[in-house]
């Protein structure tokens, strides 16, 4: 149950980084060097730390193709990701609007992707499609709504 923790960590912290982002973005000027800001931090914290974890462990090696294809294609994906919020920011969207779609909408696309890379074994309940209508109905609630 561990995980659960884990969850709503990620939650926590990707929830504070849109307002961080634009924040900084605004304060530099220039959302290029936001990126970088960005690239410098997943370096520090995605290579760094697990380089060190991994020499201490002594599991250092034994890295496969495929696998190693896969986890860099899902960081490449998720740099990404950071552009175009980045973007988003830079056309003029404020954190108030560009989180709760890209919130609301990754799960839907997870859920889709999902489903196709790991086909369900049984026909996924109709109640399934009924979320998608209540998420998307969720963040269009939230963006219509929220505070001015």
């Amino acid at each position: 149950m561990n995980w659960v923790w884990f969850a709503f960590g990620a939650a926590l912290f990707w929830g504070v980084y849109g307002p961080s982002l634009h924040k900084g973005q605004v304060m530099l000027g220039n959302p290029l060097r936001a990126l970088l800001c960005v690239g410098v931090a997943y370096f520090l914290v995605g290579v760094l730390v697990p380089v060190f974890w991994l020499q201490a462990q002594g599991a250092l090696n034994h890295f496969h193709a495929a696998g190693t294809t896969w986890a860099t294609l899902a960081g490449a994906l998720g740099a990404v990701g950071a552009v175009c919020i980045i973007l988003a920011f830079k056309s003029g969207g404020s954190p108030a609007y560009v989180m709760p779609l890209v919130f609301a909408g990754a799960p839907l696309v997870n859920v889709l992707v999902s489903m196709a890379t790991h086909p369900p074994k049984q026909t996924p309940h109709p109640l399934l499609w009924v979320g998608y209508v209540l998420a998307a109905s969720g963040a269009w609630l939230v963006l219509r709504y929220k505070p001015q």
